[in-house]
């Protein structure tokens, strides 16, 4: 029975994805994944298989398919940080996956600004709500994964409602492309920041 691939692809740019990840691509039937994560990718001779809400659908395929056919997903980012992998391990033993981590996002953006984050508090506002503000007094160095919602200007007004202003904010969209851009602010500079892409946010004590 071949294994069940689940691949980290990287921050976005093509460059990113480790060599690992490409041949295990390379050597599958079907690829399944978003669609902005499969549009990233040039597939030629692959049944391609785009990941909604269908999750149940998804997992009854794979265990129809596993047996004949080698099935790689593909996730962003890194498999071990808020990826798919938590639900398919519900749904397949761990020992029928082959797990290949990725760089993360926000792995990418400490790296950009030149913060190490191994004591830094990682967490995700993306489409869910959790203490952040409590982290933000505890630690020195917060990063979160933000959603529509949840923005770098809520998070901001956030954290000035509850009397956190000396810290900084620095904001990572588009990251890994050629336009990529990070803003590197205080609290009260950040309740006023607009921006329609997909972003990280890392708050720290460091300026």
């Amino acid at each position: 029975m071949n294994k069940i691939n689940i691949l980290g692809l990287g921050p976005g740019n093509k460059d990113y994805i480790l060599p690992v990840t490409l041949k295990k691509i390379q050597n599958s039937d079907v690829i399944i994944g978003a669609k902005r994560n499969i549009d990233s990718l040039n597939f030629v001779n692959k049944e391609v298989i785009i990941l909604k809400s269908n999750l149940d659908e998804i997992i009854n395929y794979i265990n129809k398919n596993k047996s004949n056919k080698k099935i790689s997903i593909v996730v962003s980012g890194d498999t071990g940080f808020y990826s798919l992998l938590r639900f398919v391990k519900k749904h397949v033993p761990l020992e029928e996956l082959t797990i290949i981590p990725g760089i993360s996002s926000m792995q990418y953006l400490f790296a950009k600004i030149g913060h190490t984050y191994e004591d830094a508090h990682l967490t995700s506002l993306h489409g869910r709500n959790n203490d952040f503000i409590q982290k933000v007094k505890e630690y020195d160095l917060v990063g979160i994964l933000t959603d529509n919602v949840w923005t770098p200007a809520s998070i901001a007004k956030s954290l000035v409602k509850n009397n956190i202003i000396n810290k900084y904010i620095y904001v990572g969209e588009k990251l890994s492309y050629e336009d990529e851009k990070i803003t590197k602010m205080t609290i009260e500079e950040a309740t006023k920041y607009e921006t329609d892409n997909i972003n990280i946010v890392i708050i720290s004590t460091q300026n």
